[in-house]
């Protein structure tokens, strides 16, 4: 299950619904907000996101990783709207049967949903400026993120 949140993300709340009987592996990744980016100071992130493709595209995304590394359940929340220092970004939680299996399918979610969702990244800077991250690499490859 793939969904957008425009309020923080309840990470407790989520890993308490990933239990499964049958798993032996539970893999997370969590992508906060950082005060630095390429040797600028951040003060705050926003994120701009086309959510009826954002969610049908979550959703194929989660598939595919079924299909290429069963797994149990899975689930991915990415956050819109204005964010703070050290805020979740994004979730992804993966239980399986193995180890080997949540961890592949783990690290899939998370890099496809940063290469085809059609998420924006927007940093605010300490010092007043702003900026779309990778947007001229974004337009150069037919890509968003």
């Amino acid at each position: 299950m793939f969904s957008v949140s425009d309020k923080a993300i309840a990470v407790a709340e989520l890993r308490e619904h990933m239990s499964a009987p049958a798993a032996g592996g539970f893999c997370v990744f969590e992508g906060w907000v950082r005060n630095e980016n390429e040797g600028r100071s951040v003060e705050r992130l926003e994120y701009e996101v086309y959510e009826p493709l954002a969610i049908k595209e979550g959703e194929n995304v989660l598939a595919e990783a079924k299909q290429r590394f069963p797994y149990l359940q899975a689930r991915c929340v990415h956050r819109a709207g204005i964010l703070e220092i050290g805020d979740c970004a994004v979730w992804v939680g993966v239980a399986a049967a193995h180890r080997e299996e949540a961890f592949k399918a783990c690290r899939y979610i998370i890099d496809e949903i940063k290469t085809r969702l059609p998420i924006w990244k927007k940093e605010h800077y300490v010092d007043g400026d702003s900026g779309w991250v990778d947007c001229e690499r974004c337009a150069a490859h037919g890509g968003g993120r």
